[in-house]
């Protein structure tokens, strides 16, 4: 079945397209007429409370909120109201290695292997409003105990598997979490990775209770036929519901804090509405747990809605190129969703893909970075087959769910745009003078009040930091765009100082930080390069007091942070680039680097650093 035809700029949906769209007809108008009611009537006809709501929203000069007078449970909507269909699979758990069998989890399996989970939870001491740090690889355990955390009440803090000790340990003592569950090991390109190794090292000296789980019994952890349940913690909806760290421009990663009601509400709607889930869709979404594209869109979206999420532990092109075209054949997946750098490593040498016809794909999605056209393109031709609408989703850890994207079925798909506002979101692109720009005008991407449902509610410990998301009236995005006539937007970056490496974002003060701590450094400057595969590569300017070598700096950079962090080049130079006012010009270094002529420097203490630095770049 095909879902979309061409037209002038790109596609729009066909007659099926449009019927299998989950998002009313008429959704863009109705919800311009009043936000606030849009959402408020989703809330109260497809979202579970135990305490209706009264009051819709609320804004005050340094806060907002949503729902506040109701109270409701996130895991109780995820899993116990969707009991009815007891026996369709929630998970699909696939190993990386291929001699371990799959493993299929029902709802009604979930629900007591939740419950159990929640029971081990209180047995440790955890209580309404605890932290709990989850520091696991993508196996059915990780979510069976978010979704146990969100059932008791306590907020958990998931860190990405393979950050090292030093930001899991940062992380658990910022957040005062009071248990860790992880697990002993994971498998990635065939290896066997130690996670013990580095929870030893990164809680040496910490109180803190551990919960182990054995990988080797993954998805079969909690058996018992008939476990004790747990009723599910009625939570106001502006209490907690999660803290996940981000990278901050200040170098130390910021915990952002999600509250119960909004993010219910939309994780539940976008997931509905961008990927046309329902119950017994199947939705595969390769992003780890670790970040917030697998908290909403592998775990709770697809739950929230009764569908099946299909959890892959490995890597998608491993032990073959075409891994993750199989996954697809075999668990007659629906929506598929990626980042752009794994599209391009799918397409390096891809007449494998001429096999597979993906009749079950319905939706294809994007997320992490701005997608290129040929990319795009590759997607919608290699793997959509020329069927499927792309959803190129524009969204931040701060805000929850994605906020920008074309929906599948009202469009537009055009190449290298996400499309427009998610309906109920007013965003806009303001100038330098903080007048809204015109049409193709770029400038700085914002978006109005009254804000999403599930845009950050804090910064763990630090209300200054939160206050510097807005400017004004706005939230700042902190990304440059655009929109066309239509009012579709196509983003163009980072407008700050954090870059985006195969759709991570890293903080260059964080990576920086890192370099500097190294007694034979005194300063480094760090930019993004532009990158075939990875979209961005790290690339560092050093200055040093006495010799260092490229290969140190990258293992402690490895090693402090993650590999995903580490530099692809370091330059020794003698100077960096400052303006008189000491602000080191990573614009400079990126120009530099690109092969820009820089021509304007009068607004630098050292103008003949651009010189020196240029020169050694030539060499190298």
């Amino acid at each position: 079945m095909k879902f979309v035809k061409k037209s002038k700029k790109g596609y729009t949906p066909t007659k099926e397209g449009k019927k299998e769209g989950q998002s009313p007809p008429d959704v863009y108008k109705e919800s311009k007429k009043n936000r606030v009611e849009f959402w408020a009537k989703i809330a109260r006809e497809e979202i579970d409370w135990i305490k209706p709501f009264k009051k819709k929203y609320s804004q005050k000069k340094d806060s907002f909120s949503w729902f506040e007078d109701g109270k409701l449970n996130l895991c109780y909507n995820a899993l116990d109201r969707h009991l009815k269909k007891r026996d369709r699979p929630a998970i699909i758990f696939i190993p990386e290695n291929q001699d371990e069998k799959k493993i299929e989890i029902s709802y009604k399996e979930l629900y007591k292997k939740v419950n159990e989970a929640s029971a081990l939870l209180k047995k440790k001491g955890v209580k309404k409003e605890d932290i709990v740090a989850i520091y696991m690889p993508p196996i059915p355990e990780a979510l069976i105990f978010m979704l146990a955390c969100a059932r008791i009440g306590a907020a958990h803090s998931v860190v990405f598997s393979a950050f090292s000790p030093e930001a899991l340990r940062m992380r658990i003592q910022d957040g005062g979490a009071k248990v860790l569950v992880t697990s002993n090991y994971y498998f990635r390109k065939g290896k066997k990775m130690n996670l013990s190794k580095k929870v030893r090292k990164a809680c040496k000296g910490l109180k803190i209770k551990k919960i182990v789980i054995d990988r080797k019994k993954a998805g079969k952890t909690f058996k018992k036929k008939n476990p004790k349940i747990i009723e599910p913690e009625p939570m106001n909806a502006e209490d907690l519901a999660f803290i996940l760290y981000t990278s901050g421009t200040t170098g130390k990663p910021k915990g952002v804090m999600h509250a119960v009601g909004g993010y219910t509400l939309q994780a539940y709607t976008s997931a509905r509405y961008i990927f046309n889930l329902r119950e017994g869709e199947r939705m595969w979404c390769t992003a780890d747990i670790g970040w917030i594209t697998g908290h909403t869109y592998t775990c709770y979206g697809p739950l929230l809605n009764g569908a099946t999420t299909i959890l892959y532990e490995g890597l998608l092109t491993f032990p073959k190129q075409d891994r993750f075209l199989k996954i697809i054949r075999e668990n007659k997946v629906n929506a598929f969703y990626t980042a752009p750098t794994a599209l391009r490593m799918f397409a390096i040498n891809d007449s494998y893909t001429q096999k597979y016809k993906n009749n079950s794909l319905k939706v294809l999605g994007t997320v992490g970075e701005p997608i290129d056209e040929e990319t795009w393109n590759w997607f919608f031709k290699k793997i959509g087959k020329g069927r499927c609408p792309i959803v190129d989703t524009y969204w931040q850890t701060e805000t929850g769910a994605a906020v920008i994207a074309s929906l599948p079925g009202h469009g537009p798909f055009i190449p290298s745009y996400a499309g427009k506002p998610f309906p109920g979101i007013e965003y806009t692109v303001i100038n330098n003078k903080r007048k809204k720009a015109s049409p193709y005008e770029q400038g700085l991407l914002v978006q109005s009040p009254p804000f999403s449902p599930s845009l950050i509610r804090g910064v763990w410990k630090n209300k200054k930091r939160y206050k510097k998301y807005f400017i004004g009236k706005y939230y700042n995005a902190s990304d440059n765009a655009f929109y066309d006539k239509e009012g579709n937007f196509r983003i163009l970056g980072r407008s700050d100082d954090i870059i985006k490496v195969a759709g991570h974002r890293m903080s260059t003060a964080e990576i920086e930080n890192v370099i500097e701590s190294l007694p034979k450094v005194v300063e480094a400057a760090i930019v993004g390069k532009e990158d075939k595969i990875k979209g961005t590569k790290v690339i560092a300017f050093v200055r040093t007091k006495s010799p260092i070598s490229e290969k140190r700096i990258i293992k402690e950079v490895s090693k402090k942070i993650g590999p995903i962090s580490k530099p692809s080049k370091v330059y020794f130079v003698k100077d960096i680039p400052k303006t008189r006012s000491g602000k080191m010009m990573r614009r400079i270094l990126k120009g530099l680097l690109e092969g820009n002529e820089i021509k304007n420097t009068s607004t630098l203490i050292n103008p003949e650093s651009v010189r020196e630095i240029k020169e050694i770049i030539n060499k190298n």
